[in-house]
């Protein structure tokens, strides 16, 4: 897959917004949305008027960016939403926040969702027992994800769950055993940021 290995603050200033991809840095004074709001580049302080297509690709760009995901997961998890009973846009975004590396992320186990997929892919967690390290694990409801035994004493991790901002109504959270449950599957309702899916939708069915 290919990755992106520039600045991360310049995806948000990009798409004018924050999508908090440096963790706690972007709750600070030194995000780079509070300090130039505008476009990344020499002519970033230009406003250029977008096309339908622009449009619509800028809000499929920003969605990407926010859940890390690559164009070729991203589609497939349009083509899967799209087979599901219900609204396409809002089956895709229930989706990217099944995935378990946004639950890690949700559940105050990482500051970002980068940090939350870096903690899965070395194995730090479990699901129901069994130990898994597929960031793009989709959890369903009643899933309980669990800091595994012999990582339970990594300081970083709970100084995470300390610190922590409130846990979404979809998850509960126990401090004490560093377990989260998944009450119920995400719906539109809990996406904590503005994405206008159904220009996704337009952009996917063309």
């Amino acid at each position: 897959m290919a990755r992106y290995t520039d600045e991360q603050c310049r995806i948000c200033r990009r798409e004018g917004q924050k999508l908090f991809l440096k963790g706690t840095r972007c709750f600070t004074d030194k995000c780079s949305i509070a300090r130039r709001n505008y476009a990344p580049g020499q002519h970033g302080q230009k406003r250029a008027k977008l096309s339908e297509y622009g449009t619509q690709l800028r809000e499929k760009q920003k969605t990407k960016s926010y859940y890390g995901v690559g164009e070729k997961q991203f589609r497939g998890y349009f083509e899967m939403a799209s087979n599901k009973k219900g609204v396409t846009g809002e089956n895709l975004l229930q989706i990217l926040e099944s995935r378990l590396d946004n639950v890690v992320y949700r559940l105050g186990f990482g500051t970002s969702r980068a940090q939350a997929r870096q903690f899965v892919n070395h194995g730090q967690f479990e699901v129901n027992g069994q130990k898994v390290d597929i960031p793009s694990y989709l959890v369903k409801a009643g899933d309980v994800i669990t800091v595994r035994e012999n990582k339970k004493d990594n300081a970083t991790i709970k100084a995470n769950v300390e610190n922590a901002r409130p846990v979404p109504a979809w998850l509960e959270l126990n401090n004490e055993t560093l377990s989260g449950k998944v009450v119920r599957l995400a719906s539109r309702e809990d996406v904590d940021i503005a994405i206008e899916e159904h220009l996704i939708v337009e952009l996917y069915s063309k």
